[in-house]
């Protein structure tokens, strides 16, 4: 028997309920033609054009060559553009096409439907709670890493 039940674990919860929230937005975001990480890079993308890989990586909490597979994928479907900067040749700056914004646009909404749905069943106290236990949860793990 283990110290501690699978039942009395935090870390079993809070991966139950990004688990579920994953295949949920997986699910609503098939018809747009994405994946979650996709829609994420997208996402990310259209807030912050010109972004290199690397900084994507980190808004997106994902390896770099994680992301280079996802943005390759993205620039095979004319979704992305990469480009050299200006100043420094090896990094590419990437942003969305006319076709990317399109895409963006239609996966957030679905998008949203979830987070709003996901909102609804927590009053306004109930889901500032939540976030604030949250971050209370992000701050002390990050503390913890060695």
């Amino acid at each position: 028997m283990t110290s501690m039940p699978a039942s009395e674990r935090l870390g079993s919860h809070i991966k139950r309920a990004e688990q579920a929230l994953g295949a949920t937005k997986n699910a609503v975001l098939k018809p747009a033609g994405l994946t979650v990480a996709q829609y994420a890079a997208l996402l990310h993308l259209s807030e912050n054009p010109g972004i290199s890989a690397a900084a994507l990586a980190r808004l997106c909490g994902v390896t770099p060559p994680t992301m280079n597979t996802v943005l390759k994928n993205l620039q095979d479907r004319a979704l992305i553009e990469r480009t050299p900067h200006e100043w420094h040749r090896n990094v590419l700056e990437t942003r969305l096409t006319d076709e990317g914004r399109a895409v963006t646009a239609d996966a957030d909404a679905r998008a949203v439907r979830v987070e709003r749905a996901l909102a609804a069943a927590f009053t306004g106290e109930e889901r500032q709670t939540l976030v604030d236990l949250l971050a209370r949860c992000v701050d002390l793990l990050e503390g913890e890493r060695p």
